[in-house]
Parts: C-alpha cells; sequence; structure tokens
C-alpha cells in the first residue's frame, strides 16, 4: 500500500499542510509538532516525492549511524566509536541515530526515503558490500568507516589495516622470527568479505613473503575454548612457531595463557604482537607490543568529514590513518 501524506497527517494528528511544512522547511513548526510528524513518516514508510525532498530547506540536525551487531564483531570497539562518533556530532549540534546491520539496505532505504536524517555514517564495511549501490545514488552524503574493493564516489576513513598486518610480520622479522602465524578474526568475518580482516590477512602475506618467511593465518572463533584448540594446532602444524600475530581481541589473553599452559612462555619462547585497542595491550599480562587501534579518532573524524560535506565542502575521498606499534614486553629478539 502507497503511503499518503494524508496518511502521515492522521497518523501524527495533524494537518496535511503540516507535514508538506515540515518537510519543506518553508513554515516554522514547534519542535513537538515537528518530532511527532517525523516519526509517523518512520512508523508508517512514508516516502516523499523527490521534487518535494528537493524543496526542502531545513535540516533534521540527525546523522544516522549504522552499526554492525552480529556474530565476530567485537562489541567493545565497535561502541567506542560510536561513542566518540556520538560526542563529536553533539559539538557539531547533531544527535546521531543508530540503525544495527540486520536493517541493511532496508535500514538505509528507510532513512534516506524520510526526513529523519541528514547524512549516514556505515561500519562494517565488506569488500563488496550489498549497501554501495544505495549510498551511491542518495541525495544526502555519507561516510564509510571501512574500505570496500571499490570506493570510487564514496568517502572512506579507517586505520590502514594492510600497513597494520604489514607492520606486525616486519616487527616479528626484525626481531629475527622465521616461523610465525597470524591469528586472525572469526571465519565468518572472513566469509562475509569484511575489508579490516581482509587487508589485515593481506598485510601479513605480503610481509611474509618479501621477508622470506614462513607465515601461515589461522581464523579463530571468540573465546578460550577456541583458543585452546588452535594452540594445539599451531603447535601440532608448526613447532618450530616462535610469533604470533593476533587480530582478534576476545582471544588475545585466553591465547596467551593456552600457550603458557602448553608449555610456551611469552615472550621467553614465543613472542606475540597484536593489533587491538591501546588498553587492552596495556592491560594484558605480559602487555602486549601492539599495534593500537584508533577507535576514538575514527569516529569523531567520521562526523568531522560528514559535517564537511553537509556544508558544502571537499574532502578527501579516502582517509588511511597510519599503523602506530608501540613495543611492550610481549615480544624479543630471538636467541
Amino acid at each position: 500500500m502507497v503511503v499518503k501524506i494524508t496518511d502521515v497527517a492522521r497518523h501524527a494528528g495533524v494537518s496535511p499542510s503540516t507535514v508538506s511544512y515540515v518537510l519543506s522547511g518553508k513554515r516554522s513548526i514547534s519542535p513537538e509538532t515537528r518530532e511527532r510528524v517525523l516519526a509517523s513518516i518512520a512508523v508508517l514508510g512514508y516516502r516523499p516525492h523527490a521534487g518535494a525532498r528537493a524543496l526542502a530547506s531545513s535540516r533534521s540536525n540527525v546523522l544516522a549511524l549504522m552499526v554492525p551487531l552480529r556474530s565476530g564483531i567485537h562489541v567493545p570497539v565497535v561502541m567506542q566509536i560510536a561513542v566518540a562518533a556520538v560526542a563529536e556530532a553533539r559539538r557539531h549540534d547533531h544527535d546521531v541515530l543508530l540503525l544495527t546491520q540486520e536493517e541493511g539496505v532496508e535500514g538505509l532505504r528507510r532513512v534516506a526515503d524520510s526526513a529523519l536524517v541528514d547524512a549516514l555514517i556505515v561500519m562494517d564495511v565488506q569488500m563488496r558490500d550489498p549497501r554501495l549501490p544505495m549510498l551511491r545514488t542518495l541525495d544526502r552524503p555519507s561516510v564509510l568507516i571501512g574500505f570496500p574493493a571499490e570506493a570510487a564516489d564514496l568517502t572512506c576513513i579507517d586505520l590502514d589495516f594492510r600497513a597494520a598486518g604489514r607492520a606486525c610480520a616486519e616487527r616479528l622479522a626484525e626481531l629475527g622470527h622465521r616461523r610465525i602465524a597470524l591469528v586472525g578474526s572469526p571465519p565468518e568475518v572472513y566469509a562475509r568479505q569484511t575489508g579490516y580482516a581482509q587487508r589485515v590477512a593481506e598485510g601479513f602475506r605480503t610481509a611474509v613473503e618479501r621477508r622470506g618467511l614462513d607465515g601461515e593465518v589461522y581464523p579463530c572463533e571468540s573465546g578460550a575454548e577456541a583458543a585452546r584448540a588452535l594452540v594445539d594446532r599451531l603447535l601440532a602444524e608448526r613447532p618450530g612457531l616462535t610469533g604470533v600475530v593476533v587480530h582478534n581481541e576476545p582471544v588475545m589473553e585466553p591465547l596467551v595463557r593456552a600457550f603458557r599452559a602448553a608449555g610456551r612462555r611469552v615472550p621467553e619462547d614465543l613472542s606475540v604482537v597484536a593489533i587491538c585497542p591501546e588498553d587492552l595491550a596495556e592491560r594484558a599480562d605480559p602487555p602486549l607490543t601492539s599495534v593500537a587501534i584508533p577507535a576514538d579518532e575514527v569516529g569523531r573524524r567520521s562526523v568531522e568529514l560528514l559535517m564537511a560535506k553537509l556544508g558544502g565542502a571537499r574532502v578527501p575521498a579516502a582517509t588511511l590513518l597510519p599503523p602506530r606499534l608501540t613495543a611492550r614486553a610481549s615480544d624479543r629478539r630471538t636467541a
């Protein structure tokens, strides 16, 4: 059933002209009435005519943030990015509407076809993300936290995960390690072709090949049991293993404990380098040499880019934050 402006008016308890004024911004409407009309638009799924949207001269002062809440995702990092984005949005007098990943293309269509939001931030970007065709046709700006395989006509920001994977493997090579492994994200993250996981693996493999190392990528499920099982597998398949890169926050500490239980001390027998938030690396036992995931900076700068676009400014298509490796107590030079 096609929802008409009169249906929205009836649902919101206002006149059709009031709905039209909310959409066009041609007349001042009280904040309470405006919010009621926008809520009715969202509930009913009303899609204003493209010409009517083009007449809009006012903004909602709301940004949409599509957050990933599904298996294989480390939620604390996601929420750290989201909190930083919300704080930065408030600095610009904007609020943030959270959309879950499960809403996908339909979620984007729902907010894009209403007056709910001025612009969008999209997280958990896949190499061939099904949301991209719609993002390219929207009449409002967007910023992606992550890089798809084809990023033309899009604005993207993220840690340079390819360089991060390369830097971790290079660190172990510089310390004399020849047989190493990457303990990566859960298998479903690779199956979805999530950009950051793919690029860490690519960077790791590039360094392995360039340095002539013996290195493999091992996806790992979350949890202590999965960590123990992977340690058993690594010691069986790679008995000369002396260095491990970990890009899987939930298994970092269980992995170190499992190696210790198997008779491999860190760093005396095994060097460990992680890609993770700095506070996790500092709290580990021992503190982990790591490349920091700059969650706060990513969240803040994604909003800055979006606000610049809303203001009509030109912004860089790609913002890659360089990896920063901090040496701690978890790695050492081989004998």
